[in-house]
């Protein structure tokens, strides 16, 4: 079975990660989706929150499993039995840094490789940095989000979630 890994902090997640989680589940027998406890960044949501919410815009894709880790991201690949890490490329910038990474990745893990998927047009501008800044400002982030999603973005930034 090919097993795949897309790790990242998705805080919160975007159309630009579902995409490429659907595409990737498309190719992939299972995708585990890695969200990030990184203890050196301040997430505008908790990890269990950013779980919660992938589980919901990714509960009609079968193959998708959504965990949580911290630590290496190869480590976590290993241990869910996969052997591949997804990752999208929005620009030539995000190419440099994940070319180093998954090269970085290789000689850690020899056995792990990495899939490069180039964002779909319509997101390759998209980051959750830009949803919060644009939600903190009481914009309008309905195109960047699941509608659930932007419920809760506007929700933890006007302070009703905290």
């Amino acid at each position: 079975m090919a097993v795949a890994v897309y790790p990242g902090s998705f805080d919160p997640v975007t159309l630009g990660h579902f995409d490429i989680i659907e595409r990737s589940s498309r190719i992939m027998d299972k995708v585990v989706v890695g969200v990030l406890n990184n203890s050196a960044k301040s997430p505008l949501f908790s990890v269990e929150e950013r779980v919660n919410m992938l589980m919901d815009v990714t509960k009609d894709l079968p193959n998708v499993e959504i965990r949580a880790f911290e630590g290496l991201t190869v480590d976590f690949v290993r241990a869910c039995g996969a052997s591949v890490i997804i990752r999208g490329l929005r620009a030539v910038t995000d190419f440099e840094y994940e070319l180093q990474l998954s090269q970085t990745n290789r000689v850690i893990a020899p056995g792990v490789d990495t899939i490069f998927l180039t964002t779909n047009l319509n997101y390759s501008y998209l980051s959750s940095s830009i949803v919060k800044e644009i939600a903190m400002y009481g914009g309008d982030i309905s195109a960047f989000v699941h509608p659930e999603i932007a419920d809760k973005v506007r929700a933890k930034v006007a302070g009703k979630d905290k």
